[in-house]
């Protein structure tokens, strides 16, 4: 495969639309959710652990369904 094709590969990966992801970056939930950076930071340090949550390393990443769900059944955020 040619440094070009892999390119165009990588390309195409990173126009899935948000709504089609399985995990979004905390930028990207943000955006989506209409939440801010800051708060969605919080919430993952105050529970690291939670099932919407992802990590890569020590990225966090938030899995777009269970945080819907999350949201669903939530009073406040």
């Amino acid at each position: 495969m040619e440094v070009r094709e892999r390119i165009n590969i990588m390309s195409d990966k990173r126009t899935i639309p948000f709504g089609n992801r399985y995990v979004l970056s905390v930028e990207e939930a943000s955006l989506y959710f209409r939440i801010g950076q800051t708060k969605l930071k919080a919430m993952i340090d105050q529970e690291p652990t939670a099932e919407y949550i992802l990590w890569n390393g020590n990225r966090a990443l938030i899995k777009r369904k269970r945080f819907e769900e999350f949201i669903d059944n939530a009073v406040s955020v």
